[in-house]
C-alpha cells in the first residue's frame, strides 16, 4: 500500500479487538510492550505518562479512543451517547495543553459527530462514522508522513550529517516520522546519510527512540550529549539539522521539545540550514505564540533518570517540555502541501488556505 515499509508504529486501530493498540515508549529500547484499550481514562494516562508523545501521535491516538469507545457505547440512546462521547473528549482534550494536532484531531470528531447525529439516531451509525473520521486521521497522518518525507529529502545533499532533537519519527506519529521521515526517504532513496541524535534529557527520548527508530533500519546513527551541539557545529561535523513540532504559529514561532531553539541558535551563528518537519495539523492559525501554554511537568522527570535519583531530593527544578524557536532562525517549514519559506506570516496563512478541516 505504501511505497516503503512499515517498520515501526507507535499507535493503530485493532479491528478485530475494537480497540486502539499502542507501543509503550517509556519501556523503549529495552521492552516493547503493547497496550490496547477502548477506555478513554486509560488512554488519557498513556499520553499524560508519555507512553504515547509526539504531538501527531497524540492527535491520533485521542481519534481512534473515541472511535472505539463509540463502538464500545453504541447502542445506547443518542442523548447519553452524545454526553458520554463529548465527556470522553473533554478527559482527552485536558491531557497536553501544547501538542495542537491533539485538539485539530478531537475538533474533526466533534464535527463528525455533529454531523452523523444529525442525519440519526441510531448510534451504531452515528458509531462508525466517528471510527471512519478516526481511521481517516490515522491514514491522512501516515500519508502526510510520506509527502513530508519526499519533500524533505530533496533538501538533503548525497553524503550529509544531519542533526535530529528528541525523536520526531514513527514514535511520534502514525508511521515513518516528520524528521526521521526526511531522513527514512532519504535513505530510501539511496542517499548516503548518517545521523547525529541528541540524547534530549530529561527523557531521553533521543537516546531511546530516535536510535531505536534508526538501528532498526540500519540508518548510520551517532548518539551526543545535547550540549555537544555547538562543538560539532563549530568542528563542521553537521550540515544540516532536521526537528519536528508540537506547534507552529502563524507568523512562524515553533514549539518543540526544551532545547530546539539553543540547536537553532548554533546553527544560525554557523550558517547551517535549520528544517522543521511537521504536518499542517501541528500549525495552529488561530493564536500568537504568547497564548501558547507550555507545558510544565513533574520535577521528578529532572531529578530521576530511569527511576534513579541523580540529585538531592528536595531541589527546586524548572521542567519546561517545550521551547520556541523564533521565525527567523527557521529556514524552511517541511509540510506535506510543501516547502514554506520566510516570510512566514505571509507564506503559511497561504499554505494553510489550501487546506480544509
Amino acid at each position: 500500500m505504501y511505497p516503503y515499509p512499515i517498520v515501526v508504529k507507535a499507535v493503530w486501530f485493532d479491528e478485530n479487538r475494537g480497540e486502539i493498540c499502542w507501543i509503550n515508549t517509556n519501556k523503549l529500547p529495552h521492552e516493547e510492550e503493547i497496550t490496547c484499550s477502548s477506555d478513554p481514562t486509560r488512554v488519557a494516562i498513556a499520553i499524560k505518562d508519555m507512553e504515547i508523545r509526539g504531538a501527531p501521535a497524540i492527535g491520533v491516538a485521542a481519534a481512534l479512543t473515541i472511535g472505539a469507545y463509540a463502538l464500545k457505547i453504541a447502542g445506547r440512546d443518542l442523548e447519553e451517547f452524545t454526553s458520554l462521547i463529548n465527556s470522553a473528549i473533554h478527559t482527552l482534550w485536558k491531557t497536553r495543553p501544547t501538542a495542537y494536532n491533539l485538539f485539530y484531531a478531537l475538533t474533526r470528531i466533534q464535527r463528525s459527530l455533529r454531523e452523523a447525529s444529525s442525519k440519526t439516531s441510531d448510534t451504531y451509525t452515528v458509531a462508525r462514522k466517528i471510527v471512519e473520521t478516526a481511521l481517516e486521521i490515522y491514514r491522512e497522518d501516515v500519508e502526510a508522513n510520506l509527502k513530508i518525507g519526499e519533500y524533505g529529502a530533496e533538501l538533503v545533499p548525497d553524503n550529509a550529517t544531519i542533526l535530529t532533537h528528541c525523536n520526531a519519527g514513527a514514535l511520534a506519529t502514525s508511521a515513518y516520522g516528520t524528521a526521521l521521515g526526511v531522513i527514512r526517504v532519504a535513505w530510501y532513496k539511496g542517499k548516503k546519510i548518517r545521523v547525529i541524535a541528541t540524547e534530549t534529557r530529561p527523557l531521553l527520548q533521543g537516546a531511546r527512540l530516535t536510535v531505536y527508530e534508526l538501528v532498526k533500519e540500519n540508518i548510520p546513527v551517532t548518539l551526543v550529549t545535547d550540549n555537544a551541539v555547538g562543538l560539532l557545529m563549530r568542528k563542521k561535523k553537521i550540515d544540516l539539522v532536521v526537528v519536528g513540532a508540537d506547534r507552529i504559529t502563524r507568523d512562524g514561532y515553533v514549539v518543540n521539545k526544551i532545547g530546539t531553539y539553543m540547536i537553532a541558535l548554533a546553527a544560525s551563528r554557523h550558517k547551517i540550514p535549520f528544517y522543521v518537519a511537521a504536518p499542517t495539523s501541528t500549525i495552529d492559525i488561530e493564536h500568537t505564540i504568547d497564548q501558547v501554554v507550555i507545558e510544565e511537568r513533574d520535577p521528578r522527570e529532572v531529578k530521576y533518570i530511569m527511576s534513579k535519583l541523580i540529585t538531592v531530593e528536595q531541589v527546586n527544578t524548572y521542567n519546561y517540555a517545550f521551547d520556541i524557536t523564533d521565525p527567523d532562525l527557521v529556514t524552511t517549514i517541511i509540510t506535506e502541501l510543501g516547502l514554506i519559506k520566510p516570510p512566514y506570516s505571509e507564506t503559511i496563512p497561504e499554505i494553510m488556505s489550501k487546506k480544509t478541516l
